[in-house]
Parts: structure tokens; C-alpha cells; sequence
């Protein structure tokens, strides 16, 4: 019998070598579009959980991706063997590779896979829950990549469903009593919290830590600070006012 001859590359690409931001790439993976409240709820996503993950990786050994290709399988072309989740985090990898920011993340280059992902559904819901095997978003989370914890969040309907990997196959976590779904590895919570960010009233997909709090972006914390001197000012003047009545010199 004849041997068969495979014609495998000698040489497997890596992130510099396949595709990352070409139009066709992100839009092709999503048949609903994008809409205004996509990008801003990534960068909430990872202002908000940025301290917290410094906290767990002091080494600084994690990444994270927004409408990035993790690429999973070699096909023609690149980008049919990819997903590009709206948000993804990766825990113990570098930040870069070889000096670069990474163009997307490859599988057979990093080995690791993300810790959870995170699809924001701007359709019917459809495409984030297929389970075709080799084309489904679902199958390719659940069985190529085998991501532990995969997110749905519809903003439209204020839904979060998280599901969890065990033992290769997916299973939808019971929220608790808050509503809320725990990610212990990250010592987090992720939920819904309704309330105005960037400006816009709408339910915003949030963490909290172990405790109850909602762990706050960089702006907010300023914002937060900014209050709290502001009351400590108008205590301040209204004890100065207090021992004027008083005939204290508060200026001596």
C-alpha cells in the first residue's frame, strides 16, 4: 500500500505571521454587527479587574484580549481556524512575546488556554450558542480550545449565562443569591450591575470581589476620592463655622 503523503507546513506560524485586526477577520465572526455598547463594556471589563489581577499575578504573568483571533487550528484561510471573542483573559503567560505585543493568540505557540471568554451577543444569540462541530462558536470554546468558563452576556435582555467546563463538556452555572456567577481561580464574581458608565444608563457586565464590592475602574476610584475629600471639606467648614458662632478664632 502506498504511504500517504500530508503536505503539512515545515513550519508553524505564530502570532506575527496571522492575521489580528483585518476588518473581515473580527466582522466575519459575528452576522449581527457590533454595536456602541461593545468596546466600551471590554475596556470595563478590564480597567475593573486589572488591580485584581496584578494582585494574583505579582509576576505580572497574564494577558488579556479584546476582539483578538485565538487561533486554533492551521486552515486556508488563517482566519477560518480562529475565534475572536469579544473579551478573553489568559492567566500565567507572558504579556509579550519575544519584546512584541501579541498580534492574536495561537494555541500551538502558547499552549495555554484562556481561563474564560466572554461573547456579547449583538444578534439573536444564535451564533454565540452553536455547537457545529469545527464552526460553532460553543463547540470550539467547549471542545478545541476546552475554555473552563465561557460567557454569554445580552445586554438587550439584561442576561448573563456562564458556563463551566467539566470534564469536556459545558454545563450552565446556577448564579447565587445576588445573581452573580464565581470565578474562584480569579477571586472574583462577574454579574450585571445597572448603572451609568462612559456616560451611558444601561446593565453593564461587572466584577465584584469575594466581600460584596464592585471592583472599580481607575476613573471611578478618582472619582470616588474626589467625593470623599469634597465631604471632607464641607465638614471641615461647616466645624469652622460651627466655633465661629462659638467665638473661637479658627484663623489664629
Amino acid at each position: 500500500m502506498d504511504s500517504i503523503k500530508l503536505d503539512l507546513p515545515t513550519q508553524l506560524p505564530d502570532h506575527t505571521q496571522l492575521p489580528c485586526e483585518d476588518g473581515n477577520f473580527v466582522l466575519a465572526k459575528r452576522t449581527g454587527g457590533q454595536n456602541f455598547q461593545e468596546h466600551p463594556q471590554s475596556i470595563l471589563l478590564t480597567e475593573s479587574i486589572w488591580l485584581k489581577l496584578q494582585e494574583i499575578h505579582p509576576d505580572k504573568q497574564f494577558c488579556i484580549g479584546q476582539d483578538s483571533g485565538i487561533y486554533w487550528r492551521i486552515t486556508d484561510p488563517p482566519e477560518k481556524g480562529a475565534e475572536a471573542p469579544d473579551w478573553f483573559y489568559v492567566p500565567d503567560v507572558p504579556p509579550t512575546l519575544n519584546g512584541q505585543m501579541r498580534r492574536s493568540y495561537v494555541l500551538w505557540q502558547e499552549f495555554l488556554a484562556p481561563l474564560i471568554v466572554i461573547e456579547f451577543v449583538s444578534g439573536n444569540g444564535k451564533e454565540e450558542r452553536d455547537e457545529t462541530p469545527y464552526m460553532g462558536k460553543f463547540w470550539v470554546y467547549e471542545k478545541a480550545i476546552r475554555v473552563p468558563f465561557y460567557g454569554i452576556y445580552e445586554e438587550k435582555k439584561s442576561s448573563l449565562e456562564l458556563y463551566h467546563l467539566v470534564e469536556g463538556k459545558y454545563y450552565l452555572m446556577p448564579p447565587n443569591e445576588k445573581g452573580r456567577y464565581l470565578i474562584q481561580k480569579m477571586g472574583v464574581e462577574l454579574g450585571i450591575w445597572q448603572g451609568t458608565y462612559k456616560n451611558v444608563e444601561l446593565p453593564w457586565l461587572r466584577w465584584w470581589d469575594l466581600q460584596g464590592n464592585i471592583l472599580l475602574t481607575g476613573e471611578e476610584l478618582a472619582e470616588q476620592e474626589r467625593q470623599r475629600a469634597e465631604q471632607e471639606k464641607q465638614r471641615a467648614d461647616k466645624l469652622a463655622a460651627k466655633l465661629r458662632e462659638l467665638g473661637v478664632d479658627v484663623d489664629d
